[in-house]
């Protein structure tokens, strides 16, 4: 059984020398996400969080919406790993996988295939998992001989074709997103969104940031709406996201 579980979790970001920063930024930081607090003079706080509780389980298709900066980055993170709370306790229980940033772990001077790899053991992957999807990833790609090259010599598409291949190509009990992934031209964008929906179907936990109401109500069964880094509205997608879209 997959388990993600936050209680009471706050995230803080200290910003020293504030002095130095003008009035005008830091009346456009509090409009436009977080809570800030100033301890001294020279020490402002921004809380990413502040406060948040949330239990998911098997089954639990996630949507998070909010304004920028309302807080989904920083809890994607905290439910990725990569952030840990400030205070309360976050419990995650199965085999996550984070698609917040797909060009992690990426060598601009390093081969597609050598990148390949890199991924692959970036996502957990043990050197005999890599060796028994390298082809299989290789072959999803497309990018044939390219794959001996240079990673810096791809185009901007090859790149994204490369790291998209490499990152979907796992299966875990619980899968974090920030926007849904699809790149490329019309044969590889309508490959990569079937094998997105194949991901997905195979999660136990999905959380799915994004700013489409239409693939929240496509993909989730219950959502959760950030403001200033508290949650404003947890809910059935139908009652929270017609509140948040009006």
């Amino acid at each position: 059984m997959s388990l993600i579980h936050l209680q009471n979790v706050s995230v803080e970001f200290p910003i020293y020398n504030s002095t130095s920063r003008s009035l005008k930024n830091r009346v456009l930081s509090i409009a436009t996400g977080g809570k800030i607090e100033r301890r001294t003079d020279r020490l402002v706080i921004v809380r990413g969080l502040d406060d948040v509780s949330m239990t998911f389980k098997d089954g639990d298709r996630i949507g998070l919406i909010g304004h920028n900066g309302s807080g989904k980055t920083t809890l994607l993170r905290v439910l990725s790993g990569i952030y840990t709370p400030t205070h309360g306790c976050s419990v995650i229980e199965g085999d996550c996988v984070s698609l917040i940033n797909i060009n992690l772990g990426i060598d601009p001077d390093a081969t597609g295939r050598e990148n390949i790899r890199l991924r692959s053991a970036m996502m957990g992957l043990n050197p005999a998992e890599i060796a028994s999807k390298i082809d299989l990833i290789s072959d999803f790609s497309g990018l044939g001989e390219f794959l001996d090259v240079p990673f810096r010599t791809y185009s901007t598409g090859m790149q994204l074709r490369l790291a998209f291949a490499a990152s979907t190509s796992v299966r875990p009990e619980i899968l974090i997103m920030d926007e849904w992934l699809s790149t490329g031209d019309e044969d590889f964008k309508e490959r990569a969104n079937k094998r997105m929906v194949d991901l997905v179907d195979s999660t136990k936990i999905l959380v799915l940031a994004s700013h489409s109401r239409e693939l929240l109500e496509k993909n989730c069964n219950r959502i959760i709406w950030l403001e200033h880094g508290r949650v404003r509205m947890d809910g059935a997608p139908g009652e929270v996201l017609s509140a948040y879209f009006g």
